[in-house]
């Protein structure tokens, strides 16, 4: 498989949560061993058939084997058969909504994404999910569902897949909203096993405010697009306080953990200083900026009594930050080592925030400039946190950074 696309390809199954067997970190079996592997599993198929007819209940288990197999020779089209026949298999021994199926479901899933089907792999996602919510009792293993679910709505949003991408962001929203109050129900309001499921709100919340539907359907003709855009709307209009809260629930966590821990002179003030940081750029990216500049003070406040308060202040403030400053929703894929970037770009910014004195200063001709052009004018609309000195937001010159572009 191509280097690039065997990365894609990774990278949108493990975001699903179906990460693909030949992407193990153990060694693969050697072409022999799954040689005979596969041998052995077609025969023990076959002698259920002969037994037990071809509806054996004992068929699904090795049909997962098998798929698993296939998968790790590469033969994906074979192993997207073997997993539908497995699940039709496990509806009629087990009952419509088994969770005998999910393997094979999360197998089926996974050949479709190595082969490029995302529709396929969408739509078997969609079924996958009423078959977890419908065998899943309240629990961990349903909360990581949910999240898993929610992961993959944020996929299917980047990829464009199906329905229109601001209904993928509120399913995003209130599949981690459900994983949470599952969560809260069992460990309680101030549990650690809450902050991904609030991580994965926060990234919802940004995305949600950033996205205009109308700009994308305009005046839509059908009923239904109509109703899901004044849904989406009432989403959008509520998505400053929503972050604000998801992120004071994260402080208020940090913070009493922070308390709890025995560690707590050795770790005291980061957490909680870098959920205050990530409120003020909420607020910042919202041009809240005197409520944004209170948030950065607190955090500064939280390290004051730290014998390292200035190392930790450097490291959060010591250079203009682009936001969101969150994995899952940067606005521009920045690359730490400039050699390997497409393009580099010199610029300041202002005290404000600001891009200021935008420069492309390596004209590289083999770069697409359509695309570079295109870096350069999201760039000048990005907000920065700024950088600070002695508890103050100052200008920062000539800054450089590299990008991708292609």
């Amino acid at each position: 498989m191509n280097p690039a696309v065997c990365k894609r390809v990774l990278l949108l199954a493990l975001l699903a949560g179906t990460a693909p067997l030949w992407a193990a970190s153990e060694p693969l079996d050697s072409a022999r061993d799954l040689e005979q592997s596969e041998r052995s599993y077609r025969d023990a198929i076959r002698a259920i058939e002969t037994s037990h007819g071809a509806y054996g209940a004992d068929l699904p288990e090795q049909i997962l084997s098998l798929g698993h197999t296939l998968q790790n020779q590469g033969r994906h089209r074979e192993a997207v058969e073997l997993f539908k026949r497995g699940v039709h298999l496990s509806r009629i021994n087990d009952g419509l909504y088994s969770p005998q199926q999910l393997p094979l479901l999360q197998g089926q899933i996974a050949s479709h994404i190595a082969l490029g089907q995302y529709a396929d792999a969408d739509e078997r996602q969609h079924y996958m999910y009423r078959v977890q919510v419908r065998s899943m009792e309240q629990g961990e293993l349903r909360a990581q569902a949910l999240m898993q679910q929610a992961r993959w709505q944020y996929n299917a949003y980047h990829l464009g897949l199906g329905a229109a991408g601001f209904t993928r962001l509120m399913s995003m929203w209130d599949l981690y909203r459900l994983a949470l109050n599952d969560i809260i129900d069992r460990e309680g309001q101030e549990s650690p096993l809450l902050l991904p499921p609030l991580t994965g709100m926060l990234q919802a919340q940004y995305l949600i405010a950033d996205y205009k539907p109308e700009e994308d359907y305009g005046e839509a003709d059908d009923l239904g697009t109509r109703q899901q855009m004044s849904r989406f709307n009432a989403y959008r209009a509520q998505s400053y306080d929503k972050g604000s809260a998801v992120i004071l629930a994260m402080y208020g966590i940090e913070q009493k953990q922070e308390q709890q821990t025995a560690q707590a002179e050795e770790d005291k003030g980061l957490a909680s200083a870098n959920a205050l940081v990530m409120l003020g750029d909420w607020r910042l990216w919202h041009e809240e900026r005197e409520d944004a500049l209170q948030a950065y003070r607190e955090a500064m406040a939280e390290l004051v009594d730290r014998d390292d308060a200035q190392l930790h202040i450097d490291r959060l403030f010591g250079q203009p930050v682009m936001l969101p400053n969150l994995d899952g929703v940067r606005a521009l894929p920045e690359v730490d080592n400039h050699e390997v970037g497409d393009i580099l770009l010199e610029f300041g910014v202002t005290a404000r925030g600001r891009v200021v004195d935008l420069d492309w200063i390596d004209d590289n001709e083999v770069v697409n400039r359509a695309r570079a052009n295109r870096i350069m004018r999201q760039l000048r609309k990005t907000r920065f946190r700024p950088r600070f000195e002695a508890g103050e937001p100052v200008d920062t010159e000539k800054i450089v950074r590299a990008y991708e572009v292609n």
